[in-house]
């Protein structure tokens, strides 16, 4: 298949990349460098954004949207309007060169985050469970929107709904292991909230599999099984480091750590994959303890 992937070079969109590339698929990457891009991923083509229809003058079968301004860092009022922004605008240009294209793809795979369903406490979420209120939320609700209210006429559309993607690398482990290699990670406010996780491998994996699996549409939640409390998390992350993990992160001190970013952080999530799971995917690292002692001690 000739699949363009937005986000290539980033932590998702790089492994996936070569997994698709492994598989002898064709990779076609939309970036901000194109160059840098063909030479780092080991593609052939590579578009700037402002070329964005370039890429589908040859049929293309599939799309995968990853781009987005990263949520690492802190958050000020700059870095909050970048994510939202960011997310928009590419998302729009990505569907309306798909809806312009001579030959319109098979499959539009999205980003999207659990975020989307705001702090629900003890609930337990499906894909069909009612969004939150909170910024993350209505971020998610309106970039999700343009690509299911697109009325891509044959294109079956998809919304992964990322949990927090655990790989070495990137993403959300390093910054949760810096604190517990010292011993001074524990629960973070409460701790009893509910964190809904991924291994890096199993969310790449998932995204091939809603590439070829026509029986996903729609919002899909890409999180493991099992969520787990974010206390335990915690638990597990210090024996997986052979350190102490019980020095609580008061909520107020999140948040002057973290800006806005905390209401991510600090909120419920009790997401589970029920798309995935009817569909017949098979997770790899479904094993909390198992993932982290191989991430952090392999």
């Amino acid at each position: 298949m000739r699949i363009v992937v937005t986000g290539g070079t980033g932590f998702i969109g790089r492994p996936l990349v070569a997994r698709l590339l492994q598989a002898g698929h064709t990779v076609v990457a939309i970036t901000r460098r194109p160059e840098a891009a063909r030479e780092a991923l080991g593609i052939g083509e590579a578009y700037a954004w402002a070329d964005l229809t370039d890429a589908f003058t040859v049929p293309v079968d599939a799309v995968v949207h990853l781009a987005g301004e990263s949520v690492k860092g802190y958050w000020t009022k700059a870095k909050v309007k970048e994510v939202w922004e960011s997310r928009i605008w590419t998302t729009k240009a990505v569907v309306e060169a798909v809806a312009q294209a001579p030959v319109t793809p098979a499959v539009l795979l999205s980003a999207s985050g659990i975020g989307y369903f705001g702090d629900a406490g003890e609930s337990i979420l499906e894909e069909g469970a009612t969004p939150g209120e909170d910024y993350f939320a209505q971020l998610c609700v309106e970039w999700e929107s343009i690509v299911l209210g697109a009325g891509l006429s044959n294109v079956r559309t998809v919304c992964t709904r990322f949990g927090i993607v655990l790989g070495n690398g990137g993403g959300a482990l390093p910054m949760m292991a810096l604190p517990a290699k010292t011993g001074l990670s524990g629960p973070l406010g409460s701790g009893r909230q509910w964190w809904s996780w991924i291994a890096l491998g199993d969310a790449v994996r998932a995204l091939i599999h809603a590439i070829e699996d026509p029986r996903l549409t729609g919002p899909v939640n890409v999180v493991a099984p099992d969520p787990i409390r974010q206390a335990d998390f915690q638990k597990q992350l210090g024996l997986a480091l052979r350190r102490p993990a019980f020095l609580p992160a008061p909520a107020f001190g999140v948040r002057l750590l973290l800006g806005k970013f905390a209401d991510e952080v600090l909120s419920s999530k009790r997401v589970v994959p029920s798309a995935l799971a009817t569909s017949g995917f098979v997770w790899e690292s479904a094993n909390l303890s198992t993932l982290l002692e191989e991430l952090l001690r392999g």
